[in-house]
């Protein structure tokens, strides 16, 4: 394992021979849940479908993706998953069908796709990145966090001197919260893939988002974090939220439809 100092020296030098395992083989986009809290827009057309900004929301961040050489994507989908089918066609991307979203937490689509996990990008479909934040290389496994104050309910990390989570909490005032992508390297996959089929049998994990699993198992699952500024990674939970930012947003999206 080469030190961090150096990887950033063989990326300023552009010696990619030098660090190919650390070059990210693949991403997963979690597409599958409902929405509910994105109505009336979820009654016909799944978040990640929706336009942003003119463009459809799943759709920039498989072209970012794609924009730093990681071409191996994989959606997986389960409400209303024909309309993502055009996808295939449109970017190459691959198709994992998750027939227990409605009953199941995330953590029942990464259990279809624990064979694909390696060097592997997690993303969620309703967040939105101004600017590509994709990396071709990166140096450890990590979740991205952004720093926020007067916090209510999101999940904050702390971490060891070496910059590893060590504690997750949710509702701590202010803090260094897990938003965004998370990248799994191969020992983390690992790791992941044992945990989540050892816990296979444990009815709790699978009515929880995955990260939940993730907290309670921090002894073996191992990741840094990775600060972004707060304007860098956005979070569509509601239409609130896609309103604040794109004032157009009902309008682009509810073209012929009624409330």
């Amino acid at each position: 394992m080469i030190s961090k100092n150096d990887f950033n020296k063989y990326i300023e030098q552009k010696q990619y021979d030098r660090i190919q395992q650390h070059k990210v083989t693949n991403a997963i986009i979690l597409a599958a849940g409902k929405s509910k809290r994105f109505k009336p827009i979820s009654d016909y057309c799944p978040k990640g479908l929706s336009i942003v900004k003119g463009e459809v929301l799943v759709e920039r961040q498989i072209k970012q993706l794609q924009a730093v050489g990681v071409t191996d994507i994989t959606l997986v989908v389960g409400y209303k998953k024909e309309m993502f089918f055009y996808l295939v066609d449109k970017y190459d991307v691959k198709i994992v069908i998750n027939e227990q979203y409605d009953t199941q937490d995330n953590v029942s689509s990464l259990r279809l796709v624990l064979d694909q996990l390696d060097n592997t990008y997690i993303c969620s479909v309703d967040n939105y990145y101004p600017e590509n934040l994709f990396n071709t290389y990166e140096y450890r496994g990590f979740y991205s966090t952004i720093y926020v104050e007067n916090n209510v309910d999101e999940w904050v990390v702390t971490t060891d001197e070496s910059g590893m989570i060590n504690d997750v909490n949710i509702g701590v005032p202010s803090g260094y919260i897990m938003l965004g992508f998370v990248y799994f390297d191969r020992e983390f996959s690992e790791n992941f893939r044992r945990v989540i089929q050892n816990v296979e049998s444990v009815d709790e994990y699978n009515h929880h988002v995955w990260e939940y699993l993730y907290m309670k198992h921090l002894d073996t699952l191992k990741l840094g974090i990775k600060e972004f500024d707060k304007h860098s990674i956005l979070e569509f939970d509601t239409i609130d939220d896609a309103i604040n930012f794109d004032e157009l947003f009902l309008r682009n999206n509810m073209n012929g439809k009624s409330d």
